[in-house]
């Protein structure tokens, strides 16, 4: 299929932009906030969050886990090791290949991902109709 060529963008395009990037950092300004009240970071919220979300089962690698927050495996080794001693994750031998470890929730790290997701969702909820993303493909001569 060949590229069309998109025309330049427009004030209100750049006004959609800017909108858009405001309603995404509120939104992180939310987190950050509401997990610090529980005495986690930004980063260890989202480890725990990946973690329960993997797709299809209930425990994530470390090289998985760096995917999903696009980071460095190394920095996520040391991200797990700081839940592990707050008591939030585990790692786990792998039954099935002794030379994969899974990072696994805690029940303390369970009940801190409920608490602080449901805050999330009715925050988003809040945001229903606002944090759109914006529609910069279209044809400004149409």
């Amino acid at each position: 299929m060949p590229s069309r060529s998109l025309p330049p963008l427009a004030k209100d395009d750049f006004a959609a932009l800017s909108e858009f990037r405001y309603q995404m950092r509120r939104f992180e300004r939310f987190s950050e906030d509401a997990v610090q009240t529980q005495g986690i970071t930004p980063l260890q919220y989202l480890l725990l969050l990946h973690i329960k979300g993997f797709p299809g089962r209930d425990w994530a690698t470390v090289g998985e886990l760096a995917e999903r927050l696009q980071a460095k495996p190394h920095g996520v080794v040391a991200l797990v090791t700081r839940c592990e001693a707050a008591g939030l994750v585990a790692r786990r031998i792998s039954e099935v290949d002794r030379r994969r470890v899974e990072v696994h929730l805690l029940p303390p790290g369970e009940a801190m991902l409920a608490q602080l997701a449901e805050l999330h969702r009715a925050e988003l909820l809040s945001l229903d109709g606002i944090f759109t993303i914006p529609k910069l493909l279209r044809d400004h001569h149409e």
